[in-house]
């Protein structure tokens, strides 16, 4: 079990769709409007994970056409992203569109978060701790992984309303733009290359 909930917070903490675009929001907008991105965000990662488990994102993911849009899709949105943070100039607001991003925003991007999928299948098929009683661990790998989840991805928030207050030079906020779209080139090619 703890192995399992090492695994949660490695593959959590590391820099991906979700928990950057959790920074930016803050950054862009504060806690409120963060909040309930988050909340989306959360939403989405339980329903992928639902999917996953249940066997219903194998089942689409098995025809080609279909993983083929989606991982294009995914990619697309990703590189979206990624030059919406490389392009934001000296402004620290990771995403900068008219109105916050909300609930449904972060549903949306987990239900195309090629990471949120790849994560989940990791966690749900391997780790075995209770192999004898399979409803009960999954039941507990939900609970560990929310326990995890809910606050990596508040200090993400954390982190981005922080950046927001800071008054730092264009240079750095041009380099921490920069690190930011290269994290999400990464995301981007570990997801195509992965499927191809």
């Amino acid at each position: 079990m703890l192995e399992f909930a090492a695994a949660v917070f490695f593959l959590i903490v590391t820099p991906g769709p979700g928990v950057l675009s959790t920074a930016g929001v803050g950054s862009a907008y504060g806690w409120r409007p963060g909040l309930r991105y988050v909340a989306g965000l959360w939403a989405g990662t339980n329903l992928v994970a639902l999917l996953v488990v249940s066997g219903l994102a194998a089942a689409a993911l098995a025809i080609p056409w279909l993983r083929a849009a989606l991982l294009w899709g995914s990619a697309a949105y990703l590189l979206y992203l990624a030059a919406r943070i490389a392009f934001a100039g000296t402004r620290i607001a990771f995403i900068h569109p008219e109105r916050p991003p909300g609930l449904r925003a972060g549903v949306a991007l987990q239900a195309i978060n090629p990471k949120a999928y790849a994560v989940n299948t990791a966690l749900f098929s391997g780790f075995a701790f209770m192999a004898e009683a399979m409803a009960a661990e999954t039941a507990l790998k939900f609970l560990i992984m929310n326990l995890i989840w809910i606050p990596l991805h508040l200090l993400w928030l954390w982190a981005g309303v922080g950046l927001r207050r800071l008054d730092l030079a264009p240079r750095m906020q041009r380099g921490i733009n920069g690190a930011m779209a290269a994290s999400m080139l990464v995301v981007v090619a570990l997801a195509v290359g992965a499927q191809l």
